[in-house]
């Protein structure tokens, strides 16, 4: 089947909400990436989810509300610091993991008892979930492995025919997935990955949070993760990602004693003159570099790039979240300099 592509409009909406309620798969715009999105309780709509991204079944799914009141109904408990942090950032870009209710099947949770819950701000994305009366299971919408999606042409490049439709909702904002954590204890969250929501923030509301060594590290043969993007390599072209972390200076003489064939850079803004070979630039700080990272990554496959060489952003704020991408897209071979 060829994949609809659809406008935002109320009437394309429920069309939309119509084909999840009937078990069918559809792309969704949030804030961060773009979902494919399934009812989250229906075990046969999620498995097509798995098949169109060719998911592995042990990562688990990101189940999405649009209201409080659904939050019950798919958790066994909440703690109190999860209801503050929900008070502070929802609708939002972050996850929480908590126990699962039975109604999440078994493939939904990628076979763990807790599930990861979160409440897009993305308007459609909100009003898709209630015109489709169920919680609605949204892993982001790529073939497993290349980069997110950030806009409905990403979403239709890579899954056209494999799905039903795709809401077109404009470029996301945010343009990384959401930050997940879990509970410690009860003033302790620890951060499974990192998003826009930053360990700074989290701190304005838990005591502390604590970083999971997964976020800058390979997870070991036959781990169980508990957050998407933990294990596998992810978010990678089909190019050769290396990541170089260093000084504008340091990183301009590395890449020009280092060529290689149909090599690009991708760097700051601003930087792009000081190199003698082609390149590409993905902001002047963290939330601009976050919100255009996977569309440059992808611009490299569309220009022929074999081997592209990136300068490492920050590593605190959002900029540990770009960070994290970035190495998992570089399959951690980094360049110290």
């Amino acid at each position: 089947m060829e994949t609809i592509l659809l406008s935002d409009t109320e009437t394309d909406l429920e069309r939309a909400a119509a084909w999840i309620q009937a078990g069918e798969v559809v792309g969704m715009p949030t804030e961060t990436v773009y979902g494919l999105a399934a009812d989250a309780c229906n075990p046969e709509a999620v498995k097509k989810v798995f098949a169109a991204k060719g998911r592995p079944a042990d990562n688990p799914l990101i189940v999405h509300i649009s209201e409080m009141e659904q939050l019950s109904g798919l958790v066994t408990a909440v703690p109190d610091l999860a209801y503050r942090l929900a008070e502070r950032f929802w609708p939002g870009p972050l996850t929480m993991i908590l126990p699962k209710q039975d109604c999440i099947p078994s493939v939904t949770s990628g076979g763990l008892d807790t599930v990861g819950i979160r409440m897009p701000s993305h308007p459609i994305a909100r009003r898709l979930i209630t015109l489709s009366k169920t919680a609605i299971a949204a892993p982001s919408g790529n073939r497993s492995g290349y980069p997110s999606p950030t806009t409905a042409a990403h979403m239709m490049h890579d899954l056209n025919g494999k799905i039903a439709a795709v809401i077109d909702g404009g470029a996301c904002q945010v343009g990384v997935e959401s930050t997940v954590i879990c509970f410690e204890d009860a003033q302790t969250v620890r951060i499974l990955r990192p998003g826009y929501i930053t360990k700074e923030d989290l701190e304005q509301v838990a005591k502390t949070a604590i970083l999971d060594p997964a976020i800058l590290h390979d997870i070991q043969a036959g781990q169980t993760v508990r957050s998407p993007g933990m294990k596998y390599q992810h978010y990678s072209p089909q190019a050769n990602v290396i990541l170089v972390e260093g000084s504008d200076d340091a990183f301009c003489a590395y890449v020009s004693q280092h060529p290689a064939p149909d090599c690009y850079a991708l760097v700051f803004d601003g930087e792009e003159q000081n190199l003698s070979i082609p390149c590409l630039t993905y902001g002047k700080n963290s939330a601009e570099q976050a919100q255009h990272l996977f569309d440059c990554l992808r611009h490299c496959d569309e220009i022929g790039a074999k081997t592209v060489y990136v300068r490492a952003p920050k590593r605190d704020g959002i900029g540990l979240a770009v960070y994290n991408r970035l190495i998992r897209a570089a399959g951690f071979e980094v360049i110290q300099l």
